[in-house]
């Protein structure tokens, strides 16, 4: 039985990984109205001797990629978005029995659309997570960053090993 017979629309064998972008995306949401909640645009707080709880917005794309950009580049990174959302909901149907890529791109999806939401909703991006040694900061991130980079590796390392399968079996 095809996956297009499972359910009406085709998303009975998905329904996992789209479950784990929605878990994303609300601990993605839920952190971010708390760090709104509580601070204001500067604020911090340390924890340790290398991490801090800040509010940053991010107007930008990773590392603030744009961020000096007038407005347009929100609409660009939300089409961006868009595009992803259809192409990794494809891709999630098409081959949903392989793990380890349906985890990475279900993770991508979640963190791309937890990003969206800060930017339809504030127009930047709500970053609080700032990990440093000494003066020199990583650029703040957020949940929503942690499941884009985990999707990452993880897309990485399914190729590696899928490379590797592949020449054993040559």
């Amino acid at each position: 039985m095809s996956n297009t017979q499972t359910s009406p629309a085709g998303f009975g064998r998905i329904w996992p990984w789209l479950l784990w972008a929605l878990i994303i995306i609300g601990l993605d949401q839920i952190t971010k109205q708390m760090i709104l909640s509580h601070y204001q645009y500067g604020d911090w707080t340390p924890i340790t001797s290398f991490f801090n709880i800040v509010r940053a917005h991010n107007t930008g794309a990773a590392f603030s990629f744009l961020a000096g950009g007038s407005g347009w580049q929100r609409w660009l990174f939300v089409g961006i978005a868009v595009v992803a959302t259809v192409i990794i909901v494809w891709q999630l149907r098409k081959h949903p029995e392989q793990k380890v890529f349906c985890l990475s791109l279900s993770s991508i999806l979640g963190g791309a659309i937890g990003n969206v939401v800060d930017r339809l909703q504030h127009g930047y991006v709500v970053d609080f997570l700032d990990f440093y040694w000494g003066t020199s900061h990583f650029p703040a991130f957020n949940v929503a960053d942690m499941g884009i980079t985990l999707g990452a590796i993880l897309l990485i390392l399914d190729e590696v090993l899928r490379a590797r399968r592949a020449k054993t079996q040559a």
